[in-house]
């Protein structure tokens, strides 16, 4: 029986793909039957974790190991998943880190770093898929943040880096629409995710609510709208920032 599933045929590369909303992202890509590549900077559990799920799923997929704020291993990444699965239709950057610092307590070093995996890696694996991707079918989605938005106080290279990879998905939508490719940012309000220390605490909404909605948002209601966007239902969507955040950005 021929496969309905509606990425089917297709390769997908998610960055940070080993847990919170990378893993949902890899998970729901897959169940939708494309070919899925997590990254991460190393292999450990949780790496090992979604690679079961998505196979004993009856899924297929492979995890790169590589830093993608790297050139060289964002190459041999890129490389790698279009060499094991025949190409890459679809980027989904998820990889961040967020800091927690004031103004005048972060140094340049941690700004550099920031913006490395947050802003530039979404640049440099860009670069590297975009000769891959087929008219059509090819696909960017950058994971962006309420915060980008809203501001912050003591995150503002995170806040800049977030907002950075709005004005990155404008641009790039404009030089490859001639090419058929799409490029989206998706703004996610404050997740119910597993957070290192130095992320930080989640905002509260000014009403004491977490949003407006009275809840988090969950993982899978993000990779939900990548599955949209990377679909055929998606091909006339681009350069547009789709806001899942229970109603904290009510901006045009």
């Amino acid at each position: 029986m021929v496969s309905t599933l509606p990425l089917t045929g297709r390769v997908a590369l998610v960055t940070g793909g080993t847990r919170n909303i990378g893993r949902a992202v890899a998970l729901a890509l897959a169940a939708s039957g494309a070919q899925v590549a997590i990254n991460s900077r190393r292999e450990d559990d949780d790496s090992r974790a979604t690679l079961d799920m998505i196979r004993q799923a009856g899924g297929q997929a492979l995890h790169v190991v590589a830093d993608v704020a790297q050139e060289s291993e964002v190459e041999r990444m890129v490389n790698t998943t279009a060499r094991t699965f025949g190409g890459v239709d679809i980027l989904v950057h998820c990889a961040g880190i967020r800091r927690v610092n004031g103004l005048l307590d972060i140094s340049l070093a941690e700004w550099r770093d920031v913006m490395a995996t947050n802003l530039d890696a979404a640049f440099l694996c860009s670069k590297a898929v975009v000769p891959h991707m087929r008219p059509g079918v090819g696909r960017l989605v950058y994971i962006s943040g309420i915060s980008a938005f809203r501001g912050a106080p003591q995150r503002a290279h995170v806040v800049t880096s977030k907002a950075a990879l709005v004005g990155l998905a404008r641009a790039l939508a404009t030089e490859l629409a001639p090419r058929h490719i799409t490029v989206n940012c998706i703004a996610p309000g404050p997740i119910d995710t597993i957070r290192g220390t130095d992320a930080g605490v989640i905002p509260q909404h000014p009403q004491g609510t977490t949003t407006p909605l009275g809840r988090l948002g969950q993982p899978s209601e993000i990779s939900a709208m990548v599955n949209l966007l990377a679909s055929d239902a998606g091909a006339f969507t681009t350069g547009q920032v789709l806001h899942i955040n229970g109603g904290m950005h009510l901006g045009t």
